[in-house]
């Protein structure tokens, strides 16, 4: 492993058996162990389904990863992108040693420390400061150790009130805090966190972030994370993994990393044929005119339509409907106003630019639906999710203070107009 190589992950793989725990037969024991015995390779290895959560079932067993290799260095945030059921999460169990590989090894430097689930490593019984000592000693921390950090520990995590209590009677934002702060404050060589700061609230998150640049950029300590915030993801991570079906799909710069996972998701094909008119560009443009999948909140954008007007005097019209990622309609921006313009067009090709300030948008995934209709609102054809795009906060706003969500469903920077009286 190269020296500022801090894990090294080589051809990591995971199989499980569906509905079952462990094999399930007797049978499948013993030809396990029977082969083991001859110096044999488990015969179940050379069987199974890609990890596919959509199709049926072709075999008992499945991958839920498949030769999985990735170095990370010391002092990287590397961001695991992917969608639900695509191994993120088993991949993480193994790095932090909850449940081993099928096949492969990893070599790592220094203490791991994970946030994986709601609880991870918590014992129900025993009070909040007792399960910072708890988790600090599975770290390999002393006890002076954990002593000269708790208090820090305990004034991060907003649960100074009911430290003594146990934690089977904390909430499971409140378990979370406390987890977070134990995993971080404890300065383990690898932080690991999963999706599990979702169920803090908007405030915690904003802390959570920030305390993880804070760890990475002047700790030179090493954090992999996994979320479905793109936003947070951006503002984070420096690199990417994306992963489909248990395999890695692709890695590199984060930009690159996310632009292929919006594009994984996307339903339809933009280029679609009428008897009216012909779509062949739908793409979201920087300041610089560059086209780009992620955009700062900070800053202008705009969407570029390219119609191919197949008859004189159309009389078609469109509208660019934009949802978040809860699928709730933001806006829907359409050319009535201008359908006049549009209906005494010519045959020909035009390209048409839709442009939106800096600071409408809130931070996170949307997905664009782009509707044809006549000059009456009378539809001809609806295309869904023409194109995904992240927004991101840069933190300019607010001084560089800090990058990352934002509450609520747009970002508005109103003008105050301040009178002095006289």
């Amino acid at each position: 492993m190269h020296s500022e190589t801090i894990l090294s992950v080589e051809n990591i793989s995971k199989q499980y058996r569906l509905g079952q725990v462990g094999t399930g037969t007797i049978s499948h024991d013993l030809n396990r162990w029977w082969s083991k015995i001859r110096g044999k390779e488990d015969p179940y290895l050379k069987v199974g389904d890609v990890n596919d959560r959509s199709t049926k079932a072709e075999s008992d067993y499945v991958w839920a990863l498949k030769d999985i290799n990735f170095e990370v260095k010391r002092g990287e945030v590397l961001g695991i992108i992917g969608k639900n059921g695509a191994g993120k999460s088993t991949l993480l169990k193994i790095l932090s040693k909850v449940t081993a590989p099928t096949t492969g090894t990893i070599k790592s430097k220094g203490r791991i420390a994970s946030l994986l689930e709601v609880g991870t490593g918590f014992h129900p019984e025993l009070t909040g400061r007792e399960n910072i000592y708890l988790n600090g000693a599975i770290l390999g921390m002393t006890k002076k150790e954990i002593a000269s950090k708790i208090d820090a520990i305990i004034e991060f995590s907003g649960c100074e009130r009911y430290i003594d209590t146990p934690t089977k009677r904390y909430s499971s934002g409140m378990t979370v805090r406390l987890a977070f702060a134990v995993a971080a404050f404890l300065e383990p060589e690898i932080l690991i966190v999963d999706e599990v700061l979702a169920v803090g609230d908007a405030e915690f998150q904003k802390k959570a972030l920030g305390k993880m640049q804070d760890i990475s950029q002047q700790g030179g300590r090493t954090v992999l994370f996994v979320s479905h915030n793109m936003a947070a993801v951006k503002s984070l991570c420096t690199r990417g993994l994306l992963i489909e079906n248990g395999n890695i799909v692709d890695s590199g710069a984060i930009d690159d990393m996310i632009s292929q996972y919006l594009d994984s998701g996307k339903k339809n094909s933009i280029y679609h044929e009428n008897t009216l008119y012909d779509l062949q560009e739908f793409s979201l443009l920087n300041t610089q005119s560059v086209k780009v999948k992620s955009i700062s909140n900070g800053e202008d954008f705009c969407i570029a339509v390219k119609l191919k007007i197949k008859e004189d005097n159309p009389d078609i019209g469109f509208c660019i409907a934009l949802y978040n990622d809860r699928n709730e309609l933001i806006t829907a921006i359409n050319t009535y106003h201008v359908n006049e313009e549009i209906q005494a067009l010519r045959a020909g090709v035009y390209n048409f630019y839709i442009k939106i300030d800096k600071y409408i948008l809130n931070t996170g995934i949307y997905s664009i639906n782009f509707h044809i209709n006549d000059s009456q609102g009378k539809l001809f054809n609806l295309i869904e999710d023409v194109l995904r795009m992240n927004v991101y906060d840069n933190g300019v706003r607010r001084g560089n203070k800090y990058s990352g969500d934002w509450p609520g469903k747009v970002s508005l920077v109103p003008k105050i107009e301040i009178y002095e009286n006289n």
